[in-house]
């Protein structure tokens, strides 16, 4: 069963929707919808929902940095309990492609982050082992992988006092994919010292060692693999394939017949339509790939060859995380407005890929059953689903029956902010006015605009006004942003502006004024979504209100509009009725920020702090490991900070040089 555990005691309003959630899934109504304002506590009344159903879950995240977040959160909240995460293992992605236009080739190029390959397996391994586990993971999890039977039938268990010979238990590591090694054991390697033989599985955190007795193990010890003192003493252990994508010889030989038959058929289909050069190409890739898989078991890019590999049929869906659950389990499926609409485009995409690679002779066509799960598949795969987002789109709601459990105050009794409708022929002299006013109070603005070249304008116009201000769009550098964000909260600068602030992830208490340019332009941007997301901005200040500059009505405008009105209302009776007297968020600048020697320091103090090249690079090498760390740390925001930094220290190099 799971175990919750948390600093923090439920609101009334938290357990209210913790409750009509889990009495309506009860009751056989599988598809809801939380809709929860921003600073709510949705992710605290998600572990909520968990605990009372008792279910394994799933909960999907849009980003890797929301999932990292998720992950450490849900760890905290379940900490005697499984918590898997699932995201793609790649540092660094070039997926193979063809580009005809130009007949480019672009072969596979992967960094393979090992920390998060291990997590991975060790996800699928925890929810095949118990079912009180709760899994975060990034879309990746429809992707496709190896089937859960081959990958939970091929794990081999070992118990204290297990009779096995020391060559047997050697050769079942051998059968499991791992190789052998007399250096520094690594993950997916294993080493014999004597009686001794230690493994460090591809889905565990630290290295086993196995201590035999003649026949008998006599001891299995979980180790530090560095100082090689034992950490754990255990009864018993399961050791599981290296891979998603590791079989047992039969299936490796039944497998290559049928590549062999495929290859002959698309061989012969070019050679008729007399494409001797992609008959040719074709040939020599497979029969590479082919030998390979004859000697070792594995090749690289194995997953195109998973339809013969895992024994299915052509057209049918794909093994992924998914399978991993069986039935009966709960899928939350996080800021669902942004979620949904990058499951529904993944499977596209990746044809299209394909497609070009099989046309031109560089993958067989069984290639393309290598995929994610279509839409359709994904929605044949789920049973019991929680859409969870402040702004929930027509599909979650229709898919759902209008089965809507709204959190629509906030533990701080914060309300949603004032917004305020003016038709005015100079909005931007109008805006002055109004920032003025705020920069008096001592607080902070933002404002957002239609294009980059109009927010980098704007920009140029305020300063001349003597307003302290800057610019923030997709263009500025990670680095650049933190320190930009950093001057807004510090107030070194007043007023920020952007074209979609949606996405940097600000959530700053000092901004009681959200003003929106051109707020009556109808598209992506201008959305009764991303409209209601803007006005949130300004719902962490206890003055937090938002003037909308248009010059006539849309129906986006009308639907956000209402919808904040009514979340407002609601919020201020609610308050009233509980006796809560609403309180901004107070939050530590350092908090928001890296805190370390680049923000502190101006460039140009670096610049004269390191004046020889051995500094330099000495510091460079020191941030790199700390950026690894980061990484392995699931900071993927802190990770990227550092390289930002990194490629800054080499600019300098190059220039010494």
């Amino acid at each position: 069963m799971y175990v919750l555990k948390s600093a923090y005691k439920i609101t009334d309003a938290q357990n209210k929707a913790v409750k009509k959630i889990v009495s309506d899934y009860r009751k056989q109504i599988e598809r809801q919808v939380l809709l929860g304002v921003t600073g709510s506590g949705k992710t605290f009344v998600m572990a909520n929902i968990i605990y009372e159903l008792g279910l394994p879950c799933l909960i999907l995240s849009p980003n890797k940095t929301l999932a990292a977040q998720l992950y450490q959160e849900f760890k905290s909240f379940f900490p005697e309990n499984r918590i898997g995460y699932f995201i793609s293992y790649y540092d660094y992605y070039q997926p193979e492609a063809y580009v005809p236009q130009k007949n480019l080739y672009i072969a596979k190029e992967v960094s393979i982050n090992p920390e998060l390959e291990r997590l991975r397996i060790d996800a699928a391994r925890n929810i095949l082992e118990s079912k009180n586990t709760i899994i975060i993971a990034s879309v990746s999890a429809i992707y496709n992988i190896g089937s859960p039977d081959d990958f939970f039938k091929q794990k081999i268990s070992y118990s204290l006092f297990t009779k096995i010979k020391r060559e047997d238990l050697i050769r079942e590591f051998i059968d499991l994919g791992y190789l052998r090694t007399e250096e520094f054991i690594e993950t997916g390697k294993f080493r014999i010292r004597g009686d001794i033989i230690e493994i460090f599985p591809t889905s565990e955190e630290n290295p086993i060692r196995f201590i035999l007795n003649g026949m008998n193990i006599v001891e299995i010890e979980v180790f530090d693999a560095i100082t090689a003192h034992k950490l754990e003493r255990l009864e018993t252990v399961n050791i599981f394939p290296i891979s998603y994508f590791y079989y047992k010889k039969s299936r490796i030989e039944d497998s290559i017949g049928k590549i062999k038959t495929e290859l002959n058929e698309r061989v012969e289909f070019f050679l008729k339509e007399n494409k001797l050069e992609f008959a040719e190409r074709l040939k020599e890739k497979a029969l590479y790939d082919i030998e390979l898989l004859e000697q070792y078991g594995y090749c690289s890019g194995i997953e195109n060859y998973s339809l013969y590999l895992s024994d299915r049929k052509k057209g049918e869906p794909p093994y992924t995380l998914l399978d991993f659950f069986g039935k009966d389990y709960l899928i939350i499926i996080d800021e669902s407005h942004i979620s949904i609409p990058q499951l529904r485009g993944m499977y596209l995409g990746d044809r299209s890929r394909k497609q070009r690679l099989v046309d031109f002779g560089f993958r067989l066509p069984s290639a393309l059953e290598n995929r994610p799960l279509n839409f359709g598949e994904i929605q044949s795969k789920i049973k019991n689903v929680l859409y969870v987002s402040a702004t929930p789109s027509d599909y979650e709601l229709t898919d759902s029956k209008h089965h809507v459990t709204e959190l629509l105050v906030r533990p701080t009794g914060l309300l949603d902010p004032k917004i305020e409708i003016r038709k005015i022929e100079s909005p931007v002299e109008d805006m002055i006015k109004e920032v003025e006013k705020e920069i008096s109070d001592k607080n902070r603005i933002l404002i957002t605009t239609l294009t980059k070249k109009m927010s980098e304008k704007l920009a140029d116009y305020l300063s001349i006004k003597g307003i302290k201000c800057a610019y923030l769009h997709s263009e500025i550098k990670s680095l650049d942003r933190i320190k930009i964000i950093k001057k807004l909260r510090m107030g070194e600068i007043d007023t920020l502006i952007g074209i979609n602030l949606l996405r940097e992830g600000l959530d700053l208490p000092e901004v009681s004024l959200v003003v929106i340019l051109d707020a009556d332009r109808e598209g992506y941007l201008r959305s009764a979504t991303s409209l209601i997301q803007n006005f949130g901005r300004a719902s962490r200040n206890v003055k937090g209100r938002v003037i909308l500059y248009i010059k006539d009505m849309t129906f986006s405008l009308k639907k956000a509009i209402d919808e904040s009105n009514r979340r407002r209302e609601y919020q201020i009776l609610y308050n009233k009725k509980n006796n809560i007297v609403p309180t901004s968020i107070i939050k530590k600048v350092k908090d928001f920020y890296d805190d370390d020697f680049w923000i502190r320091k101006s460039e140009e103090h670096i610049k004269v702090e390191f004046k020889d090249k051995e500094s330099l690079i000495k510091e460079i090498d020191k941030l790199s490991k700390l950026m690894k760390a980061k990484a392995n740390q699931l900071d993927f925001k802190g990770a990227a900070f550092l390289r930002e930094k990194i490629k800054y220290l080499k600019n300098l190099l190059i220039e010494m040089y």
